[in-house]
């Protein structure tokens, strides 16, 4: 059955407009995205396949398109929706880390930068730049690859820190292993970026490395 054939009361859309978005289900909200099914199938129901395919919301907008197009009735259309649907979320999160402390905000920093760097799957290196009052200036991602102390360059980052002129800085990275913990490499590459930066006064207030859901603090640890 199609959803326009369903009573009212029970269709996603306008049960979000009477209830919000957060009374519907996951399945649910995939399907605005979807807006339509397929013979026998509606949005709802291809939602749940996607669901089901993948595990979790975090696997399906990890899919590549081959492995996302695998489920009946979806293609590139609504894998490009659904993945402009994210980009939006993460420059909202953006917009608000760049009017406020973020400081005072560490949920908000770590969901920025899990929206930004969990779904890549190699390593990346970012610096989220930071103003005199800890609002946030830019976000660049710097390097990707093995990140070791050689190929992460303090000077690069110490010139990009100088060219935003910016106060402080808070460095990120991925592990696509899904581990978040500290290597002794990436506790070396801090100490080296901390004490670059320290010649010019830019203050390192965090590292944070994303595994996925997970996320480790070098501050939070007592390493900064």
């Amino acid at each position: 059955m199609r959803i326009t054939d369903w009573p009212i009361d029970s269709r996603p859309r306008e049960r979000l407009l009477t209830g919000g978005a957060r009374t519907l289900s996951d399945a649910e909200l995939l399907a605005l995205f979807l807006r339509t099914g397929v013979a026998g199938k509606s949005a709802v129901d291809i939602g749940r396949d996607l669901i089901v395919r993948f595990g979790s919301l975090r696997n399906l907008f990890d899919a590549s398109l081959g492995d996302f197009s695998s489920v009946q009735g979806i293609g590139p259309a609504k894998y490009a929706v659904l993945h402009a649907a994210l980009e939006l979320g993460r420059r909202m999160h953006q917009e608000e880390l760049s009017q406020g402390d973020v400081m005072k905000t560490p949920s908000c920093v770590r969901d920025f930068l899990g929206r930004s760097l969990s779904h890549s799957g190699h390593e990346t290196f970012a610096v989220m730049f930071l103003d005199v009052r800890n609002r946030m200036l830019g976000y660049e991602e710097m390097f990707r690859g093995t990140l070791t102390q050689a190929s992460v360059y303090p000077r690069e980052v110490v010139k990009a820190s100088l060219a935003r002129n910016a106060a402080g800085v808070i460095l990120a990275h991925n592990h696509p292993s899904g581990d978040p913990s500290p290597s002794g490499a990436d506790h070396v590459l801090t100490r080296s970026l901390q004490q670059a930066l320290a010649l010019v006064d830019v203050k390192v207030h965090d590292h944070f490395i994303v595994a996925g859901k997970l996320s480790y603090s070098f501050s939070e640890h007592g390493h900064l």
